[in-house]
């Protein structure tokens, strides 16, 4: 049965079961992040995206769904085990005013954890968390007024639940897996192989030999492993009942990632060789326990997170006013797979929900032709240096070049003799007796032929060279020096979330990890720049105070802690707080005398 609680409707003046806590504790709870997410975020969580995995009829009631759904996040927030959520969720006052439970009863305030487990799950099978955080990050955009026209992209590298392998562990643990699931599976099939092979890889103290090998032991234990591994494979490629075991899958993987068949040139059978390291691809299996992780040669095994969010430059902002930057794309990719390949995809993510920028500040990976190109089409101006530097002193733009693409003069003052523009190629000729004589010929760019001197190059050549020179210019520094903003960002989803060392295996996981961290850290954030904004009411966008007794500034959820005693009683200076937050009006009180 679904069973959900109306945290929509305010409760009656007098009767708020958070009284208790007095005002002092209150207030501090209303400026935390706790205020903010009871106010502005749970209310909006999609528990209708929860609903459809519910009998609405049959069954015990389901836990609170606000609740559940706020701890599946919370959790990825706070970087916390199963374990300690349970606690938290149990004794957790902050937690207990967040999701708005004022009651002491087991059925409010404790979860099993194998309860966690399965809404975690439901969460990563049918993708929720990216419906958490869209929903979530056009609610704050929208209560903080977010400007999305400035944002800067950058990646971070994380690391899922897994053991780092060498080829030998790899090839080991992979032969491992396989018998310990032919064993559950088929038994009589494991009955018929070897028994010394089943011996060296199912024995308490297997996988530990092969950890611990000498570096003198490690050539002969590992080609002994990849004859191991191809028997294995021989043996059971044509035996339906174990060819559709995954086990046997990520075996013939490996075989083919790791091993080569060398055919025998007088007709021998064919022999088993293991492939030079440097063959071995990048997105080959690094540990059987995450078939997804792939293998990065800057930073090693694991996935890559590449992280997006808004920003505002300090000239820009208002004095004295608290801006929140939003984190409002998170996609997960493959480590092997490079940045460049992430612009376009976190561009069309951003232009569904209606946050697409105008402006993206990038470092040199992302920062292609292509990719600036393809930006530009959307109406987005890619800011990234060029990576490839120019091989002549005299550049492209030296040449006095015509919008279409024509070259009138060299750098010398020389005009071209002859020219012509073919499709993206531009070939132009010079007097070679001209270019000779020239004291810079060195320098140039402008290569000699048959007869004369050509210079050539393509519209893209022609957009990096501009790119190059524009580097130089103090402006392009002056723009592109808020690109080193996002390393915070990149610290505060490790310190604070835990993101760089997940707990947990798969692309799917951590996926859900890398969204739900996000979110939580832009509730963390806002949650500062709201207090920011209570703490300095004055600044440009509140309005000139009033009166003597006049909250300026203050928003009207706070009225009750800063007006002054009045003589009204106390049911009526409720009541009265109360209807200046319903209909959005300043509060005007009488001072006591």
């Amino acid at each position: 049965m679904i069973h959900a609680k109306d945290h929509k409707t305010a409760y009656i003046p007098g009767f708020d079961p958070w009284d208790f806590l007095g005002p002092k504790r209150r207030r501090l709870l209303d400026q935390s992040w706790a205020g903010l997410y009871r106010e502005h975020i749970l209310d909006s969580l999609p528990i209708n995206k929860l609903v459809p995995y519910f009998d609405a009829d049959l069954g015990r009631p389901t836990k609170e769904l606000y609740t559940a759904l706020s701890v599946v996040l919370l959790q990825q927030m706070f970087d916390l085990t199963d374990e300690e959520t349970v606690f938290e969720l149990a004794f957790n006052q902050s937690w207990h005013f967040a999701m708005d439970i004022p009651g002491e009863a087991d059925d409010a305030k404790y979860l099993c954890p194998k309860t966690l487990w399965n809404l975690r799950d439901i969460v990563t099978e049918h993708k929720l968390d990216g419906a958490l955080f869209d929903g979530l990050t056009a609610k704050l955009a929208q209560v903080f007024d977010v400007d999305a026209r400035l944002q800067r992209l950058d990646s971070v590298h994380v690391k899922s639940n897994m053991r780092r392998l060498g080829r030998l562990g790899l090839i080991a643990r992979t032969i491992n897996k396989f018998l310990v699931n032919l064993k559950r599976q088929q038994p009589e099939l494991l009955a018929g192989l070897d028994a010394e092979l089943v011996e060296r890889y199912l024995s308490e103290k297997a996988l530990g030999c092969f950890s611990l090998v000498k570096p003198s032991e490690a050539q002969p234990k590992l080609a002994l492993a990849a004859a191991d591994l191809a028997r294995l494979v021989e043996r059971f490629r044509d035996c339906e009942a174990a060819a559709g075991m995954s086990s046997f899958a990520l075996l013939l993987r490996v075989f083919n990632e790791q091993c080569a068949v060398k055919e025998a040139a007088n007709g021998d059978a064919p022999t088993v060789e293991l492939k030079p390291a440097k063959e071995v691809a990048s997105n080959s299996l690094q540990n059987p326990s995450d078939p997804d992780a792939t293998y990065s040669g800057h930073k090693g095994q694991g996935y890559s997170v590449q992280v997006l969010e808004t920003y505002t430059a300090a000239e820009s902002e208002p004095e004295g006013a608290a801006t929140l930057n939003l984190i409002v794309d998170v996609e997960v990719t493959p480590a092997c797979v490079g940045d460049a390949g992430a612009v376009l995809p976190v561009l069309a993510a951003t232009r569904e929900r209606g946050l697409t920028p105008e402006q993206v500040l990038a470092d040199t990976a992302y920062g292609s032709d292509e990719n600036c190109v393809a930006a530009a089409e959307l109406g987005v101006e890619v800011v990234s240096p060029v990576m490839a530097k120019a091989s002549a002193k005299i550049s492209l733009v030296d040449f006095t070049i015509t919008a279409s693409g024509e070259v009138t003069a060299c750098p010398a003052g020389a005009a071209p003799t002859d020219g012509k523009i073919r499709g993206k190629e531009h070939k132009f000729g010079f007097d070679a007796a001209v270019c000779g004589a020239c004291p810079r010929r060195a320098e140039c760019p402008v290569k000699p032929g048959k007869k004369r001197c050509f210079l050539r190059f393509t519209d893209k050549d022609l957009r990096l060279a501009r790119r190059r020179a524009a580097e130089r210019d103090p402006e392009f520094r002056d723009k592109y020096r808020w690109r080193s903003g996002v390393e915070a960002t990149m610290s505060e989803l490790a310190r604070k979330t835990g993101l760089k060392r997940l707990r947990v295996r798969g692309a799917d996981a951590v996926r859900v990890c890398a969204k739900l961290k996000a979110t939580g850290v832009n509730i963390l954030r806002a949650a500062r720049v709201r207090a920011a904004r209570l703490l300095n009411p004055r600044g440009p966008a509140a309005p000139a105070p009033v009166g003597p007794n006049f909250l300026a500034g203050a928003t009207l959820d706070y009225a009750f802690f800063l007006v002054k005693p009045c003589r009204q009683s106390s049911w009526a200076r409720r009541a009265l707080i109360f209807v200046a937050q319903f209909v959005g009006q300043p509060i005007f009180l009488r001072p006591a005398v």
